[in-house]
């Protein structure tokens, strides 16, 4: 396994242990503090718990070598994963939108005043995750520990607005009770636009899309120093879970063997690899330069 997967399997197993002890906590505070606002944010954080669970069988999956049937590796099942991630949190949005709405049309009490001190120790406690595990995601180059981090984003934007509906139910009195419900169905909508962000870039991975220009500039450059290359032409950069494809055109000369061209290519890919850990393969077409053709 390499270095940047046990690094990512890692922050996944404490985000799930986290996220468990989060969701006790805001749960059993909401019960006993009567705020429906804290409640679904704890159901929130169980969604969490699954869904990291399932981006922790995700990257071990998509870590797998390549096989006979999956010759370019498994490195796809992680945006896969990442949209399965995307529904739960969606389903959690609707659940706790619908429950909201019965709350603000029912006959309410105001949440207890301890519920603010567990809300804030919260959102601190979550943007704190959510910054450990983005850091990872960028450094892993992982779509689904970037979802996972953005959880951990929202989990603490939901227990902000929990915080601000608490305190505007207490703090107004009699007839503001259901600001905390209120809070609670603002949070939802937060946290589906918060699912469209996870979701859009894994999207753009399962479909290839040109999205690594700066990569792409830096391949060249890197292809362009090898003894033998003149230039670079087309490149196309695919992302394969934390690792990428690389298909490059290389300029060489017109006037030297097939056997030359074959070992520059190799020098080529070799410099790539050895530059770049994340390249997991690199496929090269040498074609001759323009400038030496007799026409």
């Amino acid at each position: 396994m390499s270095k940047a997967f046990q690094k990512a399997e890692k922050t996944i197993i404490q985000s799930v242990l986290g996220n468990i002890l989060m969701a006790g906590l805001k749960i059993t505070g909401g019960v006993l503090g009567n705020s429906f606002a804290l409640i679904a944010d704890g159901i929130e954080s169980l969604t969490d718990v699954l869904s990291s669970f399932l981006v922790w069988i995700g990257i071990r999956y998509a870590n797998r070598p390549a096989d006979e049937d999956h010759p370019y590796g498994h490195g796809k099942a992680e945006p896969l994963i990442t949209f399965v991630v995307v529904l739960f949190l969606v389903l959690a949005a609707i659940g706790i939108a619908y429950q909201a709405i019965v709350n603000i049309q029912s006959p309410r009490t105001a949440p207890e005043a301890f519920t603010l001190w567990i809300l804030a120790g919260i959102i601190i406690a979550k943007e704190i995750m959510y910054r450990i595990v983005s850091k990872t995601g960028k450094e892993t180059r992982s779509t689904a520990i970037s979802a996972d981090a953005w959880h951990h984003r929202s989990d603490a934007i939901t227990s902000l607005m929990a915080f601000l509906g608490v305190s505007i139910a207490l703090i107004m009195g009699e007839g503001w009770e259901s600001a905390d419900d209120w809070a609670a169905l603002f949070a939802s909508g937060i946290i589906v636009f918060n699912a469209y962000l996870i979701f859009r870039p894994a999207l753009g991975e399962i479909m290839d899309e040109h999205i690594y220009d700066d990569f792409i500039e830096v391949i060249k450059a890197t292809a362009e120093e090898v003894e033998g290359v003149i230039s670079t032409e087309k490149c196309y950069v695919r992302k394969h879970g934390m690792q990428y494809n690389i298909d490059l055109h290389l300029i060489v000369s017109g006037k030297i063997s097939v056997q030359e061209g074959h070992k520059i290519a190799h020098m080529t890919k070799n410099a790539l690899v050895e530059k770049f850990p994340e390249i997991l393969d690199v496929l090269i077409h040498v074609e001759p330069d323009i400038c030496e053709i007799d026409f």
